[in-house]
């Protein structure tokens, strides 16, 4: 029945049990050869991009939101105070999108009350010297993104889109559209709150410099934030269901947890961790890959 919504297609869904070879035994409990360590091993490593992105959907999900970052990420970006080196995002401004507010305002507006930001990735952006003004460190680690990450946050928000593109092939294609929607808003948001004037590309400004557009911001943050909830929890259960049938449940057992550590539950191992989760980011640092934190 073509009137029959539930009958029609929405692209097209992998099985991802056949996709990652489920259906091949890993043997008795009591095999352990080489063939079935490296297999089980390798079977840890594909599983744990999944697990990490898990694990900080579910965590946002449980956080309280902070609202009153005011998107000051971007602003530390741009921070020059006198005697200090210039702010390497500027070599990124000058010749693109042009300051909408001078040096002095925004040097103003980042030492009012310096900055909240609880986004990992925001800080290795920020200038050097705006590193000691974050309220949650000057120096933090990958780990940090679990206890930090907050359903405030419109970064977060943006990272919904590279998380849920994880799945590719393996998701519904409306929620990747839902996904995209809010990812677009949430970015709208932080680039009009920056000091930025992108009023060229057919955006707006949110002058979060003044009272009024703290106000502005917080509104449409807690609008986003309501906007976010319902998709990010469609997307923590699409990774749900998606490891449940790609994997074993022996194997599904470990987790990350907001104290950054990772275990696993009574009978199964903790799960594989990432060199690029053991690094660490700094204003005007490296990236994550280069800037591993040493044993």
């Amino acid at each position: 029945n073509d009137d029959d919504e539930s009958q029609q297609l929405h692209g097209i869904l992998y099985n991802p049990a056949v996709f990652y070879n489920r259906h091949i035994p890993f043997g008795d409990d009591d095999d352990d050869d080489d063939d079935t360590k490296e297999r089980r091993n390798q079977l840890l490593k594909t599983i744990a991009p999944f697990q990490w992105y898990s694990s900080i959907l579910q965590t946002t999900l449980a956080s309280d939101p902070i609202l009153h970052c005011y998107g000051l990420h971007e602003w530390a970006m741009q921070y020059h105070p006198l005697n200090a080196p210039p702010p390497p995002s500027a070599k990124y401004q000058s010749n693109n999108v042009p300051l909408r507010v001078s040096r002095d305002i925004i040097n103003q507006t980042v030492e009012r009350k310096g900055i909240r930001c609880t986004h990992v990735d925001a800080l290795r952006f920020f200038a050097p010297a705006a590193g000691p003004l974050n309220h949650h460190g000057a120096t933090l680690e990958r780990m940090d993104q679990l206890r930090l990450e907050q359903k405030g946050c419109v970064h977060a928000h943006m990272d919904l889109l590279k998380i849920a593109l994880k799945l590719q092939g393996f998701v519904d294609s409306r929620l990747v559209g839902d996904v995209l929607e809010v990812a677009l808003k949430a970015r709208t948001l932080d680039v009009e709150a920056s000091p930025y004037d992108a009023t060229g590309y057919g955006v707006g400004i949110v002058p979060i410099e003044t009272n009024e557009g703290r106000k502005i911001y917080r509104e449409r943050q807690i609008s986003l934030m309501r906007e976010a909830e319902p998709v990010r929890e469609r997307l923590a259960d699409a990774y749900d269901g998606f490891m449940r049938l790609a994997f074993e449940e022996e194997l599904l057992g470990g987790h990350f947890s907001t104290d950054g550590s990772a275990g696993g539950g009574s009978n199964a191992a903790p799960p594989y961790v990432a060199p690029e989760r053991l690094a660490k980011a700094q204003p005007g640092g490296l990236p994550w890959r280069k800037n591993l934190i040493e044993s």
